[in-house]
C-alpha cells in the first residue's frame, strides 16, 4: 500500500538548511529500496482516503514536499499530470524511478526545490496536495496557485500533548489556525487524526486572483 511514508515525528522545525538537506538525502538513501510489487496500487495520504471521490480526474496538481512521490502516484493514478516537489534530491530521484514502475512516468515530473525559498513558478493547479508540510509563507502562493474551482488538501503536524493551543509553533498547527490561514477558499471538511491536522477546501469557481489579496 502506498501511503506517507516519513513519520510525522520525522517533520524538521526549522528553516532548511544545507544541513537538513543532506539529513534528508541520507535518510532517504538509508529508507527502502523505490521497487514496487506489480500488485501494489497507489493509495492517497491515509487522513485523505475518505475523499477520494472529490479529487478530479484530470488537470493538474502540484504535490508539495513530495518525498518518495506516494502522493504524486497516487493523484497521477487518477489522471492528473503532477509535479512534486522537494528539497532531497535522493528522494526526488526514488520518486522519479517510483513513478516508472508505476506506469505513470508520463504523468509525474519531479523536481528539487527548497520550498523555504518559495514556491516554484508553474501555471495554476486543480489540485494542491501538502502533506505532512507546512511553510505559512506559501499560503498566499498556494491559494494563488489553484486554479477557480481548484482543490486544496493540506495536512500538517498538530500539537504536542500539553502544548499551549495559543502557541503552535512554525510547523504546527491546529485546525482553527489552517481554517484561518485558507481564509479565502471554501472549506469543504477539516480534522484532526493520529495528531495530524487537516484541511480539503475548495477555490471559488468564479474567484479572481484580486479578490483573493
Amino acid at each position: 500500500m502506498l501511503c506517507a511514508e516519513v513519520e510525522s515525528d520525522d517533520l524538521v522545525e526549522q528553516p532548511m538548511s544545507e544541513d537538513d538537506r543532506a539529513r534528508w538525502d541520507a535518510r532517504y538513501s538509508a529508507s527502502r529500496s523505490a521497487e514496487m510489487d506489480q500488485d501494489e496500487q497507489p493509495l492517497p495520504p491515509n487522513v485523505f482516503a475518505r475523499f477520494d471521490e472529490l479529487f478530479p480526474r484530470r488537470g493538474t496538481a502540484v504535490d508539495l514536499a513530495c518525498g518518495k512521490g506516494f502522493g504524486s502516484i497516487w493523484l497521477a493514478s487518477l489522471g492528473l499530470s503532477v509535479t512534486g516537489y522537494d528539497v532531497s534530491a535522493v528522494a526526488i530521484a526514488q520518486a522519479a524511478e517510483r513513478a516508472e514502475r508505476a506506469g505513470l512516468g508520463d504523468r509525474c515530473r519531479f523536481e528539487v526545490a527548497d520550498l523555504d525559498d518559495g514556491l516554484p513558478d508553474g501555471p495554476p493547479a486543480d489540485v494542491v496536495l501538502c502533506h505532512l508540510f507546512r511553510e505559512p509563507a506559501l499560503d498566499d502562493a498556494i491559494i494563488e496557485r489553484l486554479c477557480p474551482g481548484g482543490l486544496l488538501a493540506i495536512a500538517s503536524l498538530g500539537l504536542n500533548p500539553g502544548s499551549s493551543p495559543a502557541g503552535p509553533g512554525r510547523y504546527r498547527t491546529t485546525v482553527e489556525r489552517l481554517l484561518a490561514d485558507f481564509a479565502a477558499l471554501e472549506p469543504i471538511d477539516s480534522g484532526t487524526e493520529e495528531r495530524v491536522v487537516w484541511l480539503i477546501a475548495r477555490r471559488a469557481a468564479s474567484q479572481s486572483t484580486r479578490s483573493i489579496r
